[in-house]
């Protein structure tokens, strides 16, 4: 079998552009002069023919629409069958809403997320008798997608904003933000859209992986506050940053990986302008800055 990754939206909240923002690199999207990148999800198989979701973005109606692997194949039939989101982020989960239609498909997340969307009774919209609501504890392989076994793992991070009280810890271990381990009979994945720091776990974790979607939300933790659009740096908002000593592009150096991928971008990111400096340092360390329709495959 070959194992597939089809990134769906490489953006992180908001999309490039993001509707309320004058950014440099929204204005460049917004007049066509750089692609444009929907909100934050990847699809994968590994028969090509049933597929996974992981993270239901807001676009996840577009998205599913610009990519035929994933069109229906009959009056009510869709290669669809799971989806997986990581944590209880608005820009992970508000896609559940549109997938109301009465599909059926396996949605799977940690005990603590699916505590997140219960606590909102507007994902009762997705029918409990066609859209089967699977618990799945960290660190137990389960069955994604036929031929394609995943395991989740915590990873550093946070709760979601709109679930933040007085004190905020940015790098808490749970099962609110998990990584997603994607195995065949010849690769190894993983997908990890939010990470607040590399520890000593999650490196011995990847190393030697086939692949690796990562967190590339900032270029450097401060960058949104030099840009005037904002107060919190990357590390308050629970990212690590691609650039400088504590950053995952040093992070990842002799980790023996195949292919790695950054995802999840923010809109200020320099290196979703194909001709910036920045891209091409990302890209000289080995990486690859994941766009809309990039198909990835072992």
């Amino acid at each position: 079998m070959t194992f597939r990754a089809h990134i769906l939206g490489a953006a992180a909240g908001g999309g490039l552009p993001q509707w309320n923002c004058g950014c440099a690199n929204c204005n460049l999207a917004r007049s066509g002069k750089i692609p444009s990148q929907t909100q934050s999800s990847i699809a994968v198989s590994a028969d090509g023919t049933s597929w996974a979701v992981l993270n239901a973005s807001p676009d996840i109606r577009q998205q599913l629409a610009d990519v035929p692997a994933l069109h229906p194949t009959g009056l009510r039939a869709l290669p669809l069958s799971s989806v997986l989101v990581t944590n209880g982020d608005i820009d992970h989960v508000a896609g559940l809403l549109t997938l109301r239609e009465m599909q059926p498909f396996m949605l799977f997340a940690t005990q603590g997320i699916h505590e997140v969307l219960a606590a909102n009774p507007i994902f009762d919209a997705l029918n409990a008798k066609v859209v089967t609501r699977e618990t799945i504890a960290l660190e137990t392989p389960f069955t994604l997608a036929p031929g394609l076994t995943a395991t989740l793992f915590a990873v550093p991070g946070k709760v979601p904003l709109y679930l933040e009280g007085a004190e905020v810890k940015t790098d808490m271990m749970g099962d609110q933000t998990v990584g997603v381990e994607l195995l065949t009979d010849e690769t190894r994945a993983y997908y990890i859209p939010g990470c607040a720091l590399m520890n000593d776990d999650l490196r011995q974790r990847l190393k030697g992986a086939d692949m690796v979607f990562f967190d590339g939300t900032l270029w450097q933790d401060d960058e949104m506050v030099r840009a005037g659009l904002g107060q919190k740096t990357g590390k308050r908002m629970g990212h690590m940053s691609m650039s400088g000593p504590d950053g995952s592009i040093a992070a990842f150096v002799g980790m023996d990986i195949g292919r790695k991928i950054y995802v999840h971008m923010n809109n200020t990111n320099p290196v979703l302008r194909p001709d910036s400096a920045e891209k091409a340092e990302a890209e000289a360390a080995g990486w690859i800055i994941g766009q809309d329709g990039m198909e990835i495959t072992s």
